[in-house]
């Protein structure tokens, strides 16, 4: 039997998709590690890379967390098994890791946003929500200084060898 070959997409994590606007707009306190509750024809519409989380949020509704407003497109092959594009997915969390969220929330004053959606090495789909707070605006320009001074310095090393 000849041993699979290991493509770009094989590995520890498959990102499928990223939510880059997150990092600028807020300041993460921590992150977790969530399965999502997804349908069939949503696990192969991510497969194939199609999703968005950039406008998405995640809310705590009774004692679960839903992700809301996230864009998994429907799957092309799926005819009337098809699910809703922009539905609210379920989480899948510890019952510690979700009051402790609800609390973050409701007492601190706090955002859950979803940070990416991944495949880890079981094939699971995944998402990683972080606790965040909103940045101010000299907060964030303060991020795009530091950011541009990297590129910088990076610039001026490879200039000198």
């Amino acid at each position: 039997m000849a041993a699979k070959k290991k493509g770009a997409n094989d590995g520890p994590r498959r990102t499928v998709a990223d939510n880059r606007k997150a990092r600028f707009n807020y300041e993460f306190v921590e992150t977790f590690e969530a399965g999502l509750q997804l349908t069939g024809t949503e696990v192969k519409s991510l497969r194939e890379g199609k999703a968005m989380i950039a406008e998405s949020y995640a809310s705590a509704e009774g004692d679960e967390i839903f992700l809301i407003n996230s864009y998994i497109p429907e799957y092309l092959q799926g005819n009337r098994f098809n699910h809703e594009a922009r539905r609210p997915r379920r989480l899948l969390l510890h019952r510690k890791q979700i009051n402790k969220l609800i609390g973050a929330t409701q007492r601190e004053g706090m955002t859950m946003v979803p940070t990416k959606i991944y495949f880890n090495d079981r094939g699971r789909a995944k998402i990683e929500i972080a606790l965040a707070k909103g940045k101010k605006i000299h907060d964030k320009r303060q991020t795009e200084k530091a950011r541009d001074w990297q590129r910088d310095k990076a610039r001026l090393m490879r200039e000198r060898g």
